[in-house]
């Protein structure tokens, strides 16, 4: 339910977000401008895919190089949907600190690429007039479309894979692995850090690995910074930000979201004890449910109701694909 939830708030923000004023509020070189690409970027539900070209197109049309780099950075490591299903699987802590790191190293990157790189101030192009326009006249069809198909189709594959090696780890693993082999927190931190920068996996289909690590033995530090490093980054994302805005702006993007990361992991580890998240991960997976306003008969609908909906997804994604 949670996840159905996540898609249906992402398609309410599709069609009746009022996109004709990004450009007013992210065209200026200075820290406001910083902040509100910050905020438009942590509730939106875009994953690296998505997020690319829309950045890319911001900065092109006037945004300044810090609020390109804050939506950049905020953006795909959480979402409506991906904090939903956070919420779900990891218990509210991790529901709660993940859009606030996402929100906090938005800001710092941007302010510090808007110190690093100043770029002369254009005027912001209004380019989403038309576009809003016709997303309000879809209305309620238009928005479940775009909620269950496109936005499903988006990240369906990734969201697939990241459920796939969630359950693939839960058998390889051994339960005492990370307690007898990395019971380091920081050196585990850094290897899950090495491992996530290349790798892509969406915000929300980062989710329930985050929940296996965790409770293979992982330090919830260690899977805060998977949780940012791992949709933040990949290697496409890296050739694209180093090609349209220079190799400096990509130095500032991958030290700030590095930084973050390791930052906000050692925090969390030394101020929130580890059976803490354990006690709100088994709450939220277990009583939380059966106690919840979702019914038994509700939950087990929904899962019928999204396997069909990621096969529907996954179809019609690479058909098109194969069309194009």
């Amino acid at each position: 339910p949670y996840l159905l939830l996540g898609f249906l708030f992402a398609g309410i923000l599709y069609a009746w977000f009022p996109g004709e004023k990004i450009y007013k509020y992210l065209g200026k070189n200075n820290t406001r401008s910083v902040i509100n690409a910050a905020l438009l970027g942590v509730p939106l539900p875009l994953c690296s895919c998505g997020v690319i070209p829309t950045g890319i197109s911001f900065f092109k049309n006037g945004a300044s190089k810090g609020s390109t780099v804050s939506f950049l950075i905020s953006t795909p490591q959480t979402g409506i949907d991906s904090i939903m299903v956070t919420w779900s699987l990891l218990g509210w802590p991790l529901a709660i600190i993940r859009p606030v790191v996402a929100f906090l190293t938005g800001i710092f990157g941007g302010v510090l690429a808007n110190n690093t790189g100043k770029t002369s101030g254009s005027s912001p192009l209004n380019t989403f007039t038309g576009k809003e326009e016709e997303k309000k006249k879809t209305g309620i069809i238009g928005m479940l479309k775009y909620a269950f198909v496109d936005f499903l189709q988006d990240i369906v594959k990734w969201l697939v894979i990241g459920l796939l090696l969630a359950a693939l780890m839960a058998v390889i693993i051994p339960e005492d692995f990370f307690v007898r082999y990395l019971s380091n927190d920081y050196l585990s931190m850094l290897i899950i850090l090495l491992a996530s920068i290349p790798l892509y996996v969406c915000a929300t289909g980062s989710v329930p690995i985050a929940a296996v690590l965790i409770m293979k033995g992982l330090s919830p530090g260690a899977a805060l910074v998977f949780l940012m490093a791992g949709p933040a980054t990949n290697a496409a994302t890296i050739s694209v930000i180093g090609n349209a805005m220079g190799k400096k702006t990509l130095f500032t993007y991958l030290f700030s979201i590095i930084a973050g990361a390791l930052f906000f992991g050692i925090l969390t580890n030394e101020l929130i004890p580890h059976d803490f998240f354990l006690n709100s991960m088994n709450h939220a997976q277990h009583d939380g449910h059966q106690h919840s306003f979702f019914p038994l008969w509700l939950q087990h609908l929904s899962a019928v109701i999204l396997t069909v909906l990621l096969l529907y997804g996954l179809a019609g994604k690479y058909q098109l694909k194969n069309h194009c």
